[in-house]
């Protein structure tokens, strides 16, 4: 009994997923992944496991994808330092061809190789293929740190359109032939603004807006602009999660209907998030007043 018990219990569990595979199906959804939510391989295949199963069920889905402490652990080996401004990474023209050689190759072709494994049809663009990710200097003081300038989303929605999912990693160029290391987060809300995305996925590795950083129970389901507004003030918003809210808000201006901020550290929070009526962190909503 206790078998056909649970069988039965896992068909309603997709009986129950059934109104949310129908909002997601032909949708374009942008998941953002990178940092420390990367670092641990099994949680990473278990993430690869989720897009592909959304990807399956029709989602059109799209990865954006960071490196920094793959970044930093190659500068460590050949003995360079790295150095941060304001959260980012000093870019001198010998790092900016150390991120490269990391976000476009070995990170973006494991991310193509590992969706292969598990039975997607993945590319890996760079966001200088196609002029994707165009930019400039944002700041003297950090070199090749890019300020987005345009986004190009015809390679990707091309990709799309043929079946794939577009990995992309968050390099930026300029009609000189620079090469620009682009924020993660704020390359992935543009790209997501660009698509008029259904949904935007910013993985970290915490829980999401939290009222105490260090108390999850605290997590804070919804936010609007006005919220936001007394959060900065009040300091809940602070550090770090400054600019991802920003992102946030952001995407939400150029198109994206819905994002959220979720810990990328917890197991199938993809699916947990898109898929049930729990989610699985902070959400930012266009269409709330």
């Amino acid at each position: 009994m206790l078998k056909d018990y649970s069988a039965s219990e896992r068909v309603n569990d997709i009986i129950t997923a059934l109104p949310y595979i129908k909002r997601y199906t032909g949708k374009i959804v942008v998941v953002k992944y990178g940092g420390n939510a990367m670092i641990n391989e099994e949680l990473k295949q278990q993430v690869m496991l989720d897009l592909v199963l959304l990807w399956t069920i029709g989602v059109k889905v799209v990865l954006v994808h960071g490196g920094g402490p793959e970044i930093s652990s190659l500068m460590d080996k050949l003995g360079k330092k790295s150095e941060f401004v304001d959260g980012l990474r000093v870019t001198d023209k010998e790092t900016v061809d150390i991120v490269q050689m990391v976000l476009a190759g070995k990170v973006n072709k494991t991310l193509v190789n590992y969706l292969e494994e598990k039975g997607a049809k993945a590319i890996g663009l760079s966001g200088m293929d196609g002029r994707l990710i165009e930019a400039q200097i944002k700041d003297e003081r950090l070199g090749y740190v890019g300020e987005i300038t345009k986004i190009n989303p015809n390679p990707i929605l091309d990709l799309l359109e043929k079946g794939y999912i577009p990995v992309i990693s968050t390099l930026g160029c300029d009609r000189n032939g620079n090469t620009y290391n682009i924020n993660g987060d704020t390359a992935a809300a543009r790209i997501a603004g660009a698509l008029k995305a259904e949904r935007f996925l910013l993985m970290t590795d915490i829980a999401g807006v939290m009222k105490d950083k260090n108390d999850p129970s605290t997590l804070i389901p919804e936010i609007t602009k006005d919220e936001a507004e007394k959060y900065y003030a009040d300091g809940t918003i602070s550090g770090g999660m400054i600019p991802k809210v920003q992102c946030c808000f952001d995407a939400i201006d150029e198109g994206v209907r819905s994002v959220v901020i979720m810990n990328g550290t917890i197991p199938h929070s993809i699916l947990i998030e898109l898929l049930t009526n729990e989610g699985a962190g902070t959400m930012f909503n266009g269409d709330k007043k």
